[in-house]
């Protein structure tokens, strides 16, 4: 069955720059060249909000492990985070001298990579809103920015035509990727951590292993590659171009396997959910649209990839090994020792964790937000006094 259009939000003034679902799919956020956030929720007849604070086009959104929290990156050079609630509130991140393109959290929620025109990769630390460092070989525009699965490296793309894995502990370059015909929009890692895929003005998507450091697939399409997501199971990636389309590549079988038509005008944006049952995508015609899969995938019977080579679109792709994908199937028997209490022990320990998790989120948040109003009235109070000694030197006077 083909992938299928399940909803279909209006609200955006201006084309849709970036979108994320929550963890738990009940939320869909997205963000626009009209300045605002937009949170969807996924129920019918459920109201969104607008969150109003940047000062100019938002270029990239994204929950947080948790879902407790969203950050997002501007033009207006700052990075916000922000509680998905009525209220909307927000704290600012300033470290950026330029657009940010790309905000990406670490999956344990902690730390926070950014990118941008500045043509740095920063890091952050969440809970303390503070900046840790940059990684600054990039000598063009930096468009994307992402962690591996594991946090240990990152994975960075650029005006420059490079792709840059970087390594988050010694801050160093460990290797580039030089072989774009064009700017690199968009990078992500495989769920196993062991490749990367990017997509780019060349027209092609192409993925490597960043463990040989080598081309895997390279997939050459007819248009601008604007966004790219891997399916959680691994053996499927959506891309988004400016042709309006959205392209299910099968990784497995290195081919095209469906090309969507939803968008008038180019496809900005693309994102799987958590669970990969759904995808979003945004458009210059100032959508967002929610189609639901409909693979036929049990992400715990993963085959282990074979050796195919990849040709779509009628062009020669590279003959390839694709091992990155994980043999589930050995998870699965180790996994069969355990008892079914304590594999339920451990999963309500997991949320557990995660709520408690969730609510340091926002206890952070919160503390900061009231800090900056501390601030505010303490700027006030300064105004006021000095104000008042004014008034009473002129009388004196």
């Amino acid at each position: 069955e083909d992938p299928s259009l399940e909803r279909h939000f209006k609200g955006h003034r201006d084309a849709v720059t970036s979108v994320d679902f929550s963890r738990t799919k009940k939320q869909l956020v997205s963000g626009s060249m009209d300045s605002s956030l937009m949170i969807w929720s996924m129920k019918p007849q459920m109201r969104a909000y607008r969150f109003m604070g940047h000062k100019d086009a938002v270029l990239c959104v994204q929950f947080s492990p948790s879902g407790h929290l969203v950050a997002s990156g501007s033009r207006d050079k700052t990075v916000r985070l922000w509680i998905p609630s009525v209220k909307g509130e927000s704290t600012v991140f300033k470290a950026h001298t330029a657009t940010v393109r790309s905000v990406h959290f670490s999956s344990d929620g902690q730390s926070l990579v950014t990118a941008s025109d500045d043509k740095t990769v920063k890091v952050w630390m969440v809970h303390r809103q503070k900046f840790l460092f940059s990684l600054n070989q990039h000598i063009n525009w930096v468009r994307c920015a992402r962690f591996s699965p594991d946090g240990r490296l990152i994975v960075s793309s650029s005006d420059d035509k490079t792709v840059k894995l970087w390594d988050k502990t010694s801050r160093e370059c460990i290797h580039s990727f030089c072989e774009h015909g064009g700017f690199v929009n968009h990078v992500d890692f495989h769920p196993s951590g062991n490749c990367i895929a990017t997509g780019g003005t060349d027209n092609t998507v192409k993925l490597w292993d960043v463990r040989m450091n080598r081309l895997l697939q390279h997939y050459q399409g007819n248009s601008v590659v604007n966004s790219l997501s891997f399916h959680p199971s691994g053996n499927y990636l959506v891309t988004a171009s400016s042709d309006s389309t959205l392209k299910i590549l099968d990784l497995l079988e290195g081919r095209l396997l469906y090309t969507l038509h939803g968008h008038q005008g180019p496809a900005t944006c693309v994102a799987f959910s958590r669970d990969g049952d759904l995808f979003a995508s945004g458009g210059s015609d100032e959508q967002v649209m929610v189609w639901k899969t409909n693979f036929d995938v049990d992400c715990g019977d993963v085959v282990k990839p074979q050796k195919y080579s990849s040709s779509v679109d009628g062009s020669h792709g590279t003959g390839s090994e694709m091992d990155c994908g994980i043999d589930h199937k050995k998870t699965k028997t180790q996994d069969s020792g355990r008892t079914h209490e304590q594999q339920e022990e451990e999963t309500s320990l997991a949320s557990t964790l995660e709520q408690i998790m969730g609510q340091l989120d926002v206890l952070t948040q919160t503390v900061s937000i009231l800090e900056q109003r501390l601030t505010l009235t303490e700027d006030k109070l300064k105004e006021c006094l000095e104000n008042q000694q004014k008034i009473i030197q002129n009388k004196i006077n």
